[in-house]
């Protein structure tokens, strides 16, 4: 976002992302692969530039 001027304003306010999707995105709660798809889309970038997988270390696989 920072490359692009973005700010969490810009998401809300010109790409119309609830406020709600906003604050989950700052506070690194789940959001939907939708959510994700149009991020990539403002942001003109790929998946892994915006996602890092960090396992659940609460419940281990198997």
């Amino acid at each position: 976002m920072a490359q692009k001027n973005y700010t969490t304003y810009t998401l809300r306010d010109t790409y119309k992302i609830s406020h709600s999707t906003v604050q989950r995105l700052q506070k690194n709660l789940p959001v939907t692969t939708y959510t994700l798809e149009r991020l990539c889309k403002i942001l003109e970038c790929d998946l892994d530039s915006i996602v890092e997988y960090t396992p659940d270390e609460e419940n281990p696989s198997p």
